[in-house]
Order: C-alpha cells, then structure tokens, then sequence
C-alpha cells in the first residue's frame, strides 16, 4: 500500500517539475526564435501546463485504462474551474478580458458540450478523437494569427509575466526539454501505477480515481501558475490559463487518447458530465458582473468543487 501512495507522490513530483521545465525549457527557445510573448503565452504556457494530463490520458489509453483517461480530464476540467480558479478569485479577483467572454469562453463551452455528446455514444472512436485535434489545431492557427494583430505593449502587459525569461544559452533550453519529457513521461506512468493500483485494492471504480487524484495531480502546474499569478496582483493570467487548459484538455488530451486508442466512456456518469457543464455555464454570467470574478463568487466555485469531491467520497465508500 505504502508502494502504490509512493508511485502517486513520485508521478506527482515528476510531472510538477517536468510541466515546468518544459515551459522555461520551449519559452527560451521560442524568445530566441523571435516568437511574441502574446504567441508564447497562447500556445507554450497553455499547453505546457497541460503536458501532465496528456501524458497521463495518453498513457491510461495505451495500458488499457480508459476510465483513468476518461476521468483525468473530466476531473482536470472541474478542478480548473471550481478549485483553481475559485482560489484564484479568493485571493485576488481577476478582470475578465473582453475576448475570454465574446471568444474564448463560447469555444470552451461548444467544446464541452460536443466531448458530452461523444462521450454519450459509450465510445470517443479514432476519427472523432481525430476531428478534436483538428478543432484544436485550427484553435491554435486562430490564435497566433490574432495574436500579430495585438497591439504589442497590450501583448507584453498581458503575457510577459507569465513568461519565463530566457535561459543563458540554447543547450540550456534543449536539456530542459529533453529532461522534462522524461519526466513527463517517467511521472505519467507512475502516477497511473499508483493510482490503480490502489483502486483495485479498496474496489474504488478507476473512474473515481481518475476523476480525483489523478485529476488533481495533473492540474498541479495549473494551479502553481494561477496561485503565484493572484499573488503577484496579475489573477488576470489565471483566466485565460484555466480556459485554455480547459480548451486543450477537451480537444487535445480526448482527441490524441481517442486516435492512439478509442476510448470507452460507459464509466463516467451523467452527474460528471453535469457538474464539468454547469461550472463551464455559469462562468459566462459570474465574469459578465463587473467584468471581474469576485471574491464571493470564487467561493462560490471552491464550494461547489468541495460538494462534488464528498459526493464523490459518500456515494462510491458509503
């Protein structure tokens, strides 16, 4: 027993520093390649935060663990919204940028209720795990593009202190790279040892875990992000952190799991389902109040997370 909670802390630990790494590591070489801080911040940070739950999903995918898969993002989903960003909110409370509402959030709505509608057929097949990635590839293009037409103070204000500076040299930005891929890697896998292991041990439904500690691990470098953001008065950045998170976790994570293997989602249940779209919905009238999530309603978030977590703890050990 001690064995398997060991795998989780020590996935745990691999996945925080190689999300990490990985940011600084493809941050500096983009900079050196001239790449906006705005372009680095739509693509590298967002997706580089992410890397723990694709590894994971992708992983729990090829060992025949679908419901981990299925699980970790459901459940990163929900932690981003209700934990993340209702801490976020607690300890700063964010301004809500124009374009999260009128673009970013709809997409990540759209994006929600098409992965419930495929999830409802009891199976994500190859070619719909392969049109996700497409949305989530035209995502990206739309992005970048947008972002040459940002104004570049608006760009730097918004993205350079999420950013992390330049490293001394470029066999700096390729070793953190390589090692943080490793770590990803080394840490996905461990992390899915422990965690089934554990569940066959107390017949807790994978599901459960995947949706629980899994999830919670793998939102880890979300979490890091948006806490030091609030904290440095920049909660602003912890937005656009969860939604494109969340945007990645549903296209990209569902969409390669699904092509490297089909994914069953008989495991995951419609009240799952519910809370990850009823935390997306009510984000839209909350930030559309004062353009700015405040301290109450990020209560509101974090207990509603709390709610779900003991429901899941009452109804799966009572």
């Amino acid at each position: 027993m001690l064995l398997s909670f060991g795998f989780i802390l020590l996935g745990l630990v691999l996945l925080y520093f190689g999300a990490e790494w990985l940011v600084k590591g493809a941050s500096s070489l983009a900079r050196r390649f001239g790449v906006s801080p705005l372009a680095i911040g739509l693509t590298v940070v967002a997706f580089g935060t992410s890397m723990p739950e694709l590894f994971v999903s992708a992983g729990a995918a090829l060992s025949g663990n679908g419901s981990i898969a299925i699980g970790n993002v459901v459940g990163s989903n929900i932690a981003n919204i209700g934990l993340i960003l209702g801490i976020a909110a607690m300890i700063n409370p964010p301004r809500i940028h124009l374009q999260v509402l009128r673009l970013d959030l709809p997409l990540v709505t759209g994006a929600t209720l098409l992965a419930i509608l495929l999830m409802t057929g009891g199976q994500i097949t190859r070619w719909e795990g392969g049109l996700l990635t497409t949305l989530l590839i035209g995502y990206t293009v739309f992005s970048l593009r947008a972002s040459k037409r940002e104004k570049p103070s608006a760009a730097l204000d918004t993205f350079d202190a999420e950013v992390p500076a330049p490293t001394k040299a470029l066999l700096i930005d390729l070793l953190l790279i390589v090692a943080a891929l490793a770590f990803l890697a080394g840490g996905s896998q461990s992390l899915v040892t422990g965690a089934v292991d554990i569940a066959e041990r107390f017949g807790v439904p994978q599901i459960v875990i995947g949706l629980t500690i899994v999830a919670f691990g793998t939102s880890l470098p979300e979490l890091a992000t948006s806490v030091v953001a609030a904290t440095k008065g920049e909660s602003d950045i912890a937005v656009g952190n969860v939604v494109g998170s969340n945007l990645f976790n549903l296209l990209g994570i569902l969409g390669v799991s699904s092509v490297i293997q089909p994914l069953d989602t008989g495991s995951i249940s419609l009240i799952d389902n519910a809370v990850m779209l009823t935390l997306t919905l009510i984000l839209l009238p909350m930030m559309r109040s004062g353009f700015r999530l405040s301290r109450w309603e990020g209560a509101l978030l974090l207990a509603g997370y709390g709610s779900y977590i003991t429901y899941l703890a009452t109804h799966y050990t009572g």
